[in-house]
């Protein structure tokens, strides 16, 4: 009978060869795509370092293109994702760069459709990720928590407005603004659900310019 290593036991239930290579690229690419939410005419994959290096030896640039056509990491289909019907849904790209500045694992996610967005993240081991950046707004995003992300412009009390109109636990709370009185953005995660109503008031807001729920991946 075989043995169960240690990393057996920790590591999450995958296709593909490596946890932060396969499984991590699977999940950041499922919550870009939650982010985004829309349907992408292209999506680009600008992969840094050791995904640069050894993602297509991992499965890395598999694993994105399945998480963004929202295939779990235990999904077979993605060995064969390039071939197969979902794949060609959308249009996709694949850029390699060396960047010192960029964690070991990062990837940038260029979404072009009814709307642009840039999305980026690391994947930070065992299947871990994080998503550092949109466009040019920090936050602060792991797929562990309910999430609401609005940006919007930089006015007095829009913070109070948001936070007491949501009704629910607060987990964490990251604000970020380009100027004062200019374009900002808060990424709010909750501990149960916020109600459709909810999202459907904020977006009403004249100075919300975009407000996005995301669920919690999945363990």
């Amino acid at each position: 009978m075989k043995q169960s290593s240690i990393i057996d036991i920790i590591s999450p239930i995958m296709v593909g060869p490596s946890s932060s290579h396969t499984a991590g690229a699977v999940r950041l690419g499922l919550l870009a795509k939650n982010i985004y939410n829309a349907v992408p005419k292209k999506v680009t994959f600008k992969l840094y370092n050791s995904y640069a290096q050894t993602g297509k030896g991992h499965g890395t640039d598999k694993g994105l293109l399945a998480g963004v056509l929202g295939l779990g990491v235990d999904d077979v289909r993605i060995r064969n994702i390039f071939e197969s019907d979902i794949a060609k849904s959308i249009e996709y790209e694949f850029q390699y760069f060396e960047d010192f500045n960029r964690h070991p694992n990062a990837v940038d996610f260029i979404f072009e459709g009814e709307r642009n967005l840039k999305i980026s993240g690391n994947s930070v081991g065992a299947g871990e990720i994080e998503i550092t950046k949109i466009n040019d707004f920090s936050v602060n995003l792991t797929g562990k928590y309910n999430t609401l992300l609005l940006v919007y412009k930089d006015v007095p009390n829009m913070i109070s407005r948001v936070t007491n109109s949501i009704h629910v636990n607060i987990a964490s709370f990251h604000c970020d603004r380009s100027a004062k009185g200019q374009d900002a953005s808060m990424c709010i995660t909750v501990d149960g659900e916020i109600n459709q109503k909810v999202i459907d008031f904020l977006s009403l807001i004249d100075d919300v310019y975009m407000i996005s729920y995301i669920k919690k991946l999945e363990s």
